[in-house]
């Protein structure tokens, strides 16, 4: 399997950024790392096995970046002020930096899928949604979508705008709910076992609902529980039988 390491200075988070890079061909895949983890996790953690017949057959292209949740969210000695800021800098890095990059790697025309787990299921869904213009779809595997489940109290504008769950149900934007009523792929991923919380992915679920966003809610059993195996699962099981 081809695998790049690239890295480079990012201006917007004024520090060295890293990314794994999979494969020749296919849609990207920008992989988001789950709570504090880097960029690669996905390999470590043998997800990048698991979907590696699909990078190999040409039918996509994985891109996988570095968290900075480290340095917001979950940081409990900054100010919880700093931390949306933090947040929204990193938004700007995947939007000014990481999107140009994967079209430099794949085509101006190749659509580009988030995709990630845990807390990387809420960043990959938050991308997608801010920004649809830039991003096809989402597979959102086991996250929870309102982010004041870790702002610890803290709310405003940077966590509203970040919060999938707050700003859906007010966003009025045509232009915007046509791109996601027109992306045919949003997949809200969740298991029922220990640590998962499918009731999350139902909230948003019905948000979409009530916005006619067509999207796929899967609920998975009580066997499925949140962590490693089950992401192994289902990723490979969406890349062979939505793309």
């Amino acid at each position: 399997m081809h695998r790049e390491i690239h890295h480079w200075y990012s201006p917007n988070l004024n520090k060295h950024m890293e990314i794994a890079m999979y494969g020749h061909y296919g849609f990207g895949l920008l992989l988001l790392p789950t709570a504090g983890a880097d960029y690669l996790e996905y390999e470590r953690f043998h997800l990048i096995e698991a979907i590696q017949p699909y990078i190999e057959s040409g039918k996509v292209k994985v891109f996988s970046i570095n968290s900075i949740n480290s340095e917001a969210w979950l940081n409990d000695h900054m100010n919880p002020v700093h931390k949306g800021i933090r947040h929204q800098q990193f938004n700007a890095y995947v939007e000014q930096e990481v999107v140009p990059f994967i079209k430099g790697k794949t085509s101006e025309d190749t659509p580009i899928i988030t995709a990630g787990a845990s807390l990387g299921a809420l960043h990959s869904a938050n991308l997608f949604f801010r920004r649809p213009d830039l991003f096809r779809g989402v597979i959102a595997m086991s996250g929870v979508y309102d982010l004041t489940a870790y702002s610890k109290g803290h709310y405003d504008d940077n966590v509203y705008y970040n919060s999938p769950c707050h700003y859906l149900p007010n966003l009025t934007d045509e232009h915007a709910l046509h791109l996601l009523r027109t992306s045919g792929h949003i997949h809200l991923l969740s298991g029922s076992g220990d640590y998962e919380d499918p009731q999350a992915s139902r909230n948003l679920s019905h948000i979409l609902s009530q916005k006619a966003i067509p999207h796929e809610l899967d609920i998975w059993g009580k066997d499925i529980k949140h962590d490693w195996p089950t992401w192994r699962k289902m990723l490979p099981l969406y890349l062979s039988s939505k793309f």
